[in-house]
C-alpha cells in the first residue's frame, strides 16, 4: 500500500554530489532505476558525476549543486555519495537559501561526510536534516549476487527494508519515530562496567527525556568540527554517532576529544549507533568496542545508550537532525520519538 502510494504521488527526489567522486557509475545508475521503481520522479544534477581529483568537482562545482539542489523544489535533496569534500567549502555553503528550501518541503538526506553540512545547517539556521542513506550506499550497492543475475541466476537482493520503509515513510510525511533493543551484555562486561545504569544492564529502571534536540551522526566528522563556527552549541541534546573503519581504541580517543571539549557532559544522552569495518589485533589483548562503551559510562553521569540501528549498515532507520525529540527506555528496550516535531 506504501509503495503504490508512493507512484500516484510521483514524489520527486534531486540527485546531487556534495562529497567525493562517484566512483562506481554502475551503482549510481542502479540506485536512480530503483528509486524510479519505487515510484519516484529522480532529477539527476548536471554535475553528480564530475570528478576533480577526489572530489565530484572542484569546490565551485560542488557549491553550485547544494544550491541547485536547494532551488530544486524536490521533496527529497539525496546526496550520491559520502566520502569528503564537504569540510572546506562549509564557509561558502548557501545556508539561507538551503534553510529557506527545507521550510517549503525539502528534506536534505545523507550520512558520513554530510554530517558536517548537517551540523553547520544546524548551527547556522536551526533547519532539520535527515540522517539517512545515500543514493550508491542505500539504493546503489553491488553484491556478488548481481554478477550471477546477469547470466540468469543468483540472488537478486533489494535495499534493505527497513531502511526502504524509513525512507518511504520520510516521502510520504508518516515517519514518527524508531525503536530498538540496545545488545544485552555479557557477564564479563557487566563485571568490568561495574556501575553502568540499569538501562544498559537489561534492569527494570525507566529513563524518559523529553522534547531534547536530536543531533549527531558521523564521529570523525564531528569532531573535525570542534573549535570551528559550524560546531552547534547543543544544550540538553540527545546526541548520536556512528563512524566506519575505526578501531575501537581510535572511537574511544574521539569520544574523550568530545568529552574534555566538554561536548558529552552537557548532553541529556549519548546513543551510539552502528561502529564496524574494523579489525582487532592481538596487541588489543582483550580490549574491544564494549571496552570504549564501558569506559565512557564510567566517565559521564550522562546516560550512553547502544545498538541505534543507524550507521554505515544496510539496516538503519532516518533521523530527523535538529528535530525535538523524547527518547524512552525500559530496560533495554529504547523508543525515540518525533512525531510531534512539525
Amino acid at each position: 500500500m506504501r509503495r503504490d502510494n508512493l507512484r500516484n504521488m510521483k514524489k520527486h527526489i534531486y540527485v546531487y554530489s556534495p562529497s567525493g567522486a562517484v566512483r562506481d557509475k554502475v551503482a549510481f545508475r542502479r540506485g536512480v532505476r530503483r528509486l524510479q521503481a519505487m515510484g519516484c520522479e529522480v532529477e539527476v544534477d548536471e554535475a553528480a558525476l564530475a570528478s576533480h581529483q577526489r572530489f565530484a568537482g572542484d569546490d565551485a562545482t560542488r557549491l553550485a549543486a547544494i544550491g541547485r539542489a536547494a532551488a530544486s523544489g524536490a521533496d527529497v535533496a539525496l546526496i550520491s555519495r559520502g566520502g569528503y569534500g564537504i569540510s572546506r567549502i562549509l564557509p561558502d555553503v548557501p545556508y539561507k537559501k538551503v534553510a529557506r528550501s527545507i521550510d517549503r518541503g525539502t528534506h536534505f538526506v545523507g550520512l558520513s561526510d554530510f554530517t558536517a553540512f548537517q551540523m553547520a545547517l544546524l548551527a547556522r539556521t536551526g533547519a532539520t536534516t535527515w540522517a539517512g542513506p545515500s543514493l550508491c550506499e542505500g539504493f546503489g550497492f553491488r553484491d556478488t549476487a548481481d554478477a550471477a543475475d546477469a547470466h540468469g541466476g543468483g540472488r537478486r537482493l533489494e535495499p534493505d527494508e527497513i531502511m526502504l520503509a524509513c525512507f518511504e515513510d520520510l516521502l510520504l510525511g508518516q515517519g514518527e519515530g524508531a525503536g530498538w533493543r540496545q545488545p544485552g551484555p555479557r557477564r564479563s562486561d557487566v563485571a568490568a562496567a561495574g556501575h553502568l545504569p540499569a538501562s544498559r544492564l537489561g534492569g527494570r529502571a525507566q529513563l524518559r527525556i523529553e522534547d531534547a534536540l536530536l543531533w549527531g551522526g558521523n564521529l570523525a566528522m564531528l569532531c573535525s568540527l570542534l573549535g570551528t563556527p559550524f560546531m552547534p552549541a547543543v544544550q540538553g541534546g540527545i546526541l548520536f554517532l556512528e563512524d566506519i573503519a575505526e578501531h575501537p581504541y581510535r572511537i574511544e580517543r574521539m569520544l574523550v576529544q568530545l568529552l574534555h571539549a566538554g561536548v558529552l557532559a552537557r548532553q541529556k544522552a549519548v546513543v551510539l549507533g552502528q561502529f564496524t569495518d574494523y579489525k582487532l589485533v592481538p596487541h588489543d589483548r582483550g580490549y574491544k568496542l564494549q571496552s570504549v562503551v564501558n569506559w565512557l559510562s564510567s566517565h559521564i553521569r550522562v546516560p550512553v545508550l547502544t545498538g541505534l540501528p543507524f550507521g554505515h549498515v544496510p539496516t538503519k532507520v532516518l533521523l530527523p537532525v535538529g528535530a525535538r525529540c523524547d527518547l524512552l527506555v525500559e530496560g533495554r528496550d529504547v523508543l525515540l520519538v518525533w512525531g510531534h516535531a512539525g
